[in-house]
């Protein structure tokens, strides 16, 4: 954000105008407010219905609170974004993502439409409802300090090539929970998969303008790290925007019987009714 014209601050009053003659100035990396300014909403949303709309920087970090039902649109405009994430139940955040869990419940290690981020309880956090990229990945996990220290010769996160873990623990520090709260995340924009010797094939992105949507199955604590992947061969650090849409209607429910999703598999049943069954015993 560039100063004003007449920088001066050497006073309480003087730093008061300063500050004020700022105030109309927009950065690009801001949560718009209120969410429904964005200068990016999705064609297809009404603007008035957004909760949360944000472009997260290269080599940052966002946090939030989304109720039950919320849908949530992830889009990478560039091709360069790469969505580390993470998912708490809000009410009781030491019911958090297990990627183990996600992969194994659904009997598929890749995400795509319909798969569910389930939480190591038996319940689904969140479902992917939409996907345009097919690049994402529930192996790897985020990079950590000593990671980009090797590869990129700093990790600081407030310096040019922060980590992913790093970025995740201040984000959690602002719901209350430590570093011992973090657990592995999900990614997603940057794909890998396995090959037949066990090792781990990097594809990359898929190209500009790609999107995931999720649903809310209970209200989320939502941790996003925008960072490169650690399985990235690239020797710079390279990583773009990351555009982020959070929307609610009366269209937009958690997943029910009604849904094909909903019985995909005896597995997924089990889990999505067990999610059922703490949301109604909440009163959600």
């Amino acid at each position: 954000m560039a100063p004003a014209a007449n920088h001066s601050t050497d006073t309480v009053l003087n730093a008061r105008e300063d500050a004020r003659a700022q105030g109309g100035q927009v950065s690009d990396w801001m949560p718009y407010l209120p969410a429904s300014a964005s200068p990016f909403c999705p064609s297809d949303v009404d603007p008035d219905s957004l909760t949360w709309a944000e472009t997260v920087a290269p080599g940052n970090y966002t946090h939030k609170v989304v109720a039950r039902g919320t849908r949530i649109r992830l889009e990478d405009p560039t091709g360069e974004a790469c969505a580390h994430t993470l998912v708490y139940n809000a009410l009781e955040p030491t019911e958090r993502l297990n990627v183990a869990d996600t992969q194994k419940i659904p009997w598929q290690a890749y995400l795509g439409p319909g798969h569910p981020l389930l939480s190591g309880d038996g319940r689904v956090l969140a479902t992917m409802l939409t996907d345009s990229s097919g690049r994402h990945d529930a192996f790897c996990g985020t990079s950590t300090g000593a990671w980009n220290a090797l590869r990129y010769g700093t990790a600081l996160p407030e310096g040019p090539a922060p980590a992913g873990r790093d970025l995740f623990v201040k984000a959690a520090a602002k719901h209350g929970l430590g570093p011992a709260d973090v657990p592995p995340s999900v990614s997603f924009f940057q794909g890998v998969r396995v090959t037949a010797d066990g090792s781990f094939d990097w594809l990359g992105s898929s190209g500009a303008g790609t999107a995931v949507d999720l649903v809310a199955e209970i209200p989320l604590i939502v941790l996003i790290a925008n960072v490169p992947h650690p399985r990235d061969p690239r020797p710079e650090y390279i990583v773009g925007p990351l555009r982020v849409h959070a929307w609610r209607t009366p269209s937009t429910t958690p997943t029910g019987p009604g849904d094909e999703r909903f019985g995909a598999s005896p597995e997924i049943q089990r889990a999505y009714l067990n999610t059922l069954d703490y949301a109604e015993a909440r009163g959600l």
